[in-house]
């Protein structure tokens, strides 16, 4: 006697059908999304440098050689590396996980020195501030290493274990990480912790010299500091925030970028207008973070 087929079969096979399809097209909406932001994260950051190309070339060709130099250098530049490597992520088609995650860690790398410059650049201006102590600099330097460690390990090991999420549609192309919501929001925890001390540090600086600090370098130095610091820490606390408030990876992944790219884009840029202010001042390069200025705009 043959047995009896089971009707919910079909029903089930339907639905997981179904399911299959749902996850396809909204794999794909993400990977549209995602297209769009890369492409105007890359043509504002385009815009950004093409808008002071002439500044920043007079700066380079007239400038000393000096390591800030050669952190801004690195600062301005290595965010080219890392939209390349995210648009070559987002558009070449691609069917290999593995492939993927490579691409992943490779932008991950420049993002990650690009902010590290950004933040040493503030680093030095605190130092600066504070009148060239040392202790004040070992102590951002060493909780900076700190920081730094912290970040690399738990950013790239969130990277090796999540899911890479690849299109099964024709004509869609590139892939993106998904992983659980509280992996990626630590880092940034890291970052705001570490914003906080330093805008403590500006901050700390001004309350106890406000009535004895002239000279327009150092109204600029802390300006500069306390808008960039306000800058990371609102953008550190989207970042973590966002993770939470959203399962889909490729909706938040944006903020992750606009924070490489607005920090950096603050941090040359300021450096920039200190370094203009000097020139005016002074009509010699004379800027190697105030080692040669007069007491008056003293800043290290």
């Amino acid at each position: 006697m043959m047995c009896a087929q089971n009707p919910l079969l079909p029903l089930e096979r339907m639905q997981m059908e179904q399911s299959s399809d749902d996850t396809r097209v909204a794999a794909a909406r993400n990977l549209h999304y995602l297209a769009y932001i890369s492409t105007a994260l890359a043509t504002f950051w385009t815009y950004d440098y093409a808008c002071s190309l002439h500044e920043e070339w007079i700066f380079l060709l007239r400038s000393r050689w000096t390591k800030i130099k050669t952190l801004y250098i690195i600062a301005r530049y290595f965010p080219f590396c890392f939209i390349t490597a995210n648009l070559y992520l987002t558009f070449a088609p691609n069917e290999n996980p593995d492939k993927c995650r490579m691409l992943i860690n490779t932008y991950s790398c420049f993002g990650v020195i690009s902010i590290i410059c950004s933040e040493c650049f503030f680093v030095l201006r605190i130092y600066a501030l504070w009148n060239n102590n040392r202790i004040v600099l070992m102590g951002m330097l060493s909780t900076l290493f700190v920081i730094i460690v912290s970040f690399i390990g738990v950013w790239f090991s969130a990277i090796a274990t999540s899911h890479v999420t690849i299109s099964t549609i024709p004509g869609i192309t590139g892939c993106y990480r998904d992983s659980p919501s509280i992996d990626f929001s630590i880092p940034f925890l890291l970052l705001f912790v570490f914003a906080l001390g330093l805008v403590s540090l500006t901050l700390i600086h001004v309350l106890r010299s406000w009535q004895t600090a002239k000279g327009s370098l150092h109204a600029v130095l802390v300006k500069h500091s306390i808008l960039y610091h306000a800058c990371n820490l609102f953008l550190s606390a989207v970042n973590i925030i966002m993770p939470v408030l959203s399962s889909y990876s490729a909706y938040y992944i944006v903020f992750e970028h606009l924070q490489v790219f607005i920090l950096v884009i603050l941090a040359t840029r300021m450096h920039l207008h200190l370094w203009n202010t000097d020139q005016h001042m002074h009509g010699s390069d004379t800027f190697a973070y105030m080692s040669n200025i007069s007491p008056a705009d003293r800043a290290v």
